[in-house]
């Protein structure tokens, strides 16, 4: 059994069939997960102390979007440096994503081998 820490990573997502999908596939996957509903509750999360590998971040999302969310994230450098990709349903995400400067993007769907590979990229732990 490795002692090696899992990787802890934050799904912001307004839609809770998404995050619940994603937490199941993630936990799975052997990763620690934490979920929020929008841009301020992981904020709130990250401001308390929380310290991901990685955030999979929604963009359209009601009291605080994705790029509001990413806007007071990169102003606050206490809160750390987790990379940020951005998932989203949208046929422009890809592009959305480069001007957000975002590490990359999933496209929702997500393809199982996909997120995995995503997260592996990121974080440190999980068999996914």
């Amino acid at each position: 059994m490795s002692t090696e820490p899992r990787g802890l990573v934050v799904v912001v997502d307004d839609d809770a069939d998404i995050r619940d999908m994603l937490h199941f596939a993630l936990d799975s996957g052997g990763w620690a997960v934490a979920d929020a509903s929008d841009g301020q509750e992981a904020l709130d999360k990250l401001r308390a102390g929380l310290r991901p590998c990685l955030i999979l971040l929604d963009l359209t999302m009601p009291r605080m979007n994705g790029q509001e969310f990413l806007d007071a994230l990169r102003a606050d450098t206490a809160l750390g440096k987790a990379a940020v990709v951005v998932l989203s349903g949208d046929g422009n995400v890809s592009l959305k994503a480069a001007a957000l400067k975002t590490e990359g993007y999933l496209r929702k769907p997500v393809d199982l081998d996909t997120l995995y590979a995503t997260v592996r990229r990121y974080c440190r732990g999980g068999s996914g």
